[in-house]
């Protein structure tokens, strides 16, 4: 009984698909017929639109990046897309489309803002890039289309858009590359100022402070030494002066109570005594020191002195030792304001010495100023001499440049649409616009077609199913209805066929629709 139920369930599907054909099947012909109307109206009225482009090669730098660094660092692509900001402007494309004429039809009848926007839309711009060893992707050309009506303008507005692209990335490399060289050398200029501030601190520091720099310390030290030395000398002479000062007042007095005897201080001693003392002194100190020359003076004097006149010589010895004593007082004197003047000037070599240190550290940190603004300074120099070499190369065009590899040409077939994708699309639709119209019939039907469908609704028994017997005025009706019905599609077709064709011609927007579609 299963294999019996199997074999006749397809028939009866098979069976009530043929009879719901049999009952739509002008309905399915009418829906599907003004579907392939309208859609082959459409098809055939959309206008022609060609497509142009120009690929553009983008020419690497010249001269090696290790001899000239590019003063222009931006990333090509961001640089690219900047330029195309640039051109799409609507004072850029406004001035494409009067001067080339584009949308001559809509040019006083849609304002300026909307074929400005339209352009845009037509407007393409595509990178190829390889990819490097590294994994980053480099571009290398990038090309740009146009798509419109006219062969000669679309090839024309392609031209010019990328005549526009390599005059904007001429222009903004050498604008970038000079304003770089002109930040540099305002830069440059006010480091050389810092630079210059700094050298005449530094020059004023050191003639300041010449005695008390590091690099005198050694020689303070070494002057601090002969002046000590000096100082113990002229300590020594006072004590010697003194001794013969005490000398001398102790033979005036013996002078005085003993007239007749003997002068122990007489010239010829006196004069031997400074002989002696001038030998010890030329063994010490050359013929300038004033010590030896203050001596030398006083034997002079002395050898040029007459001899004592008188009975005992008291007299005579009495005035000599008046006079010499006079001289040790006056040496004694000198001797004192020599050893304040030596100790004024060695309190003045110390207090230089002790403030070396401090000097050295205040010199250091002038220097690490100016070191540090030099180091500036030679950076920037560097920089700017490479900027300005990076600009003449700019100039000269030696760096990174666009040049035109191949132009648009007027393209010679229409780059759509593709009518025979609309086409098939219309076919398409037109089949399942059929099918729908079926089923949708079948639903909205409520009439009975055959006894099992009153069988379904009603649990009476059906006695017999007579057949329609049709009468010869039912006849002359029926074909009646069948030449409205005809003559109403006739008219439905023409109808949708003139509305698809309204609506398709000169309509760009289905144009670029269907475009998109058959890729």
């Amino acid at each position: 009984m299963s294999s019996s139920h199997d074999h006749t369930e397809p028939s009866v599907d098979y069976d009530l698909a043929a009879a719901v054909w049999r009952r739509r099947k002008w309905l399915a012909v009418c829906v599907a017929a003004l579907t392939l109307a309208g859609a082959t109206s459409l098809a055939l009225s959309l206008p022609d639109v060609y497509r142009a482009s120009a690929t553009v090669l983008v020419e690497r730098q010249q001269v090696s990046e290790a001899f000239v660094r590019p003063s222009v660092t931006a990333e090509l692509e961001t640089r690219i897309q900047t330029i195309r900001q640039q051109i799409m402007s609507r004072a850029r494309l406004s001035e494409v489309i009067n001067r080339l004429n584009v949308y001559p039809e809509l040019r006083g009848v849609v304002p300026i803002n909307a074929l400005v926007e339209r352009m845009r839309r037509e407007v393409s711009l595509n990178l190829s890039s390889v990819e490097q060893m590294t994994g980053r992707t480099t571009t290398i050309a990038f090309s740009v289309g146009y798509t419109g009506r006219e062969p000669a303008t679309v090839a024309a507005v392609v031209n010019t858009l990328v005549h526009a692209y390599i005059e904007e990335n001429t222009k903004s490399r050498e604008q970038q590359a000079a304003r770089t060289a002109d930040f540099l050398k305002t830069q440059l200029d006010t480091v050389r100022q810092e630079l210059d501030e700094n050298e005449r601190r530094t020059g004023q520091f050191k003639q300041r402070y010449t005695a008390e720099l590091p690099q005198q310390v050694e020689a303070n030290l070494s002057a601090l030494a002969r002046l000590n030395d000096r100082l113990r000398l002229n300590g020594e002479y006072q004590i010697r002066a003194l001794e013969r000062r005490e000398r001398l007042e102790h033979e005036q007095t013996l002078a005085a109570s003993k007239p007749a005897a003997a002068d122990a201080d007489s010239p010829a001693v006196r004069l031997e005594t400074l002989r002696r003392q001038l030998k010890e002194l030329r063994a010490k100190y050359s013929d300038r020191y004033p010590d030896v020359i203050r001596v030398t003076e006083q034997i002079s004097a002395l050898e040029q002195q007459p001899a004592p006149v008188g009975t005992n010589g008291h007299d005579a010895d009495g005035r000599v030792t008046t006079q010499t004593l006079n001289e040790v007082e006056r040496d004694l004197e000198s001797l004192r304001r020599e050893e304040q003047t030596l100790r004024q000037i060695i309190a003045g070599v110390e207090a230089r010495v002790d403030n070396a240190p401090k000097r050295s550290e205040e010199l250091e940190q002038l220097s690490r100023d100016y070191t540090s603004t030099k180091d500036r300074y030679d950076i920037l120099l560097k920089r700017y001499e490479e900027a300005r070499l990076a600009e003449t190369l700019e100039q000269g065009q030696s760096h990174e440049q666009f040049r035109m590899l191949d132009p648009a040409l007027p393209p010679a077939h229409p780059s759509g649409p593709n009518r025979m994708w609309l086409l098939a699309m219309g076919l398409v639709a037109a089949v399942g616009l059929a099918f729908l119209a079926i089923v949708l019939a079948e639903r909205l039907d409520t009439t009975f077609h055959t006894a099992d469908d009153l069988r379904s609704f009603s649990s009476l028994a059906v006695v017999a199913a007579i057949r329609r017997i049709p009468t010869r005025a039912q006849a002359r009706g029926r074909r009646l209805r069948f030449a409205l019905v005809a003559i109403s599609m006739l008219l439905a077709v023409a109808v949708i066929a003139a509305g698809a064709r309204y609506v398709g011609s000169d309509n760009d927007y289905l144009v670029r629709l269907a475009a998109r579609g058959s890729q």
